[in-house]
């Protein structure tokens, strides 16, 4: 499966990581059921399953509004990428 994955390409252009890096490997890490480890390879990735699931609801079910969850989410989940990416980089020297 990680043959298919998408390569990062800030990775492969200027040889540093973007924050979203991991994320792909993270998503097939909770398929496999290797839930602790996709928190280490992309701490947002449980967010960002909740914002893709409420984005799904938010076209399937129109009788209900889920732009404030939707806004919510959204936030929180970049607040958590941007807290990982600068955590990882100054404890990991990447």
């Amino acid at each position: 499966m990680e043959e298919y994955m998408l390569p990062c390409m800030n990775k492969k252009l200027f040889g540093v990581e973007c924050m979203g890096c991991g994320t792909q490997r993270a998503a097939y890490m909770v398929s496999q059921g290797n839930f602790v480890d996709a928190f280490k390879m992309f701490p947002a990735i449980y967010t960002t399953i909740l914002l893709f699931a409420f984005i799904f609801l938010h076209f399937v079910d129109k009788k209900r509004k889920y732009h404030k969850i939707i806004i919510f989410l959204a936030i929180l989940n970049a607040v958590i990428t941007v807290f990982a990416y600068i955590y990882k980089h100054i404890n990991f020297n990447i």
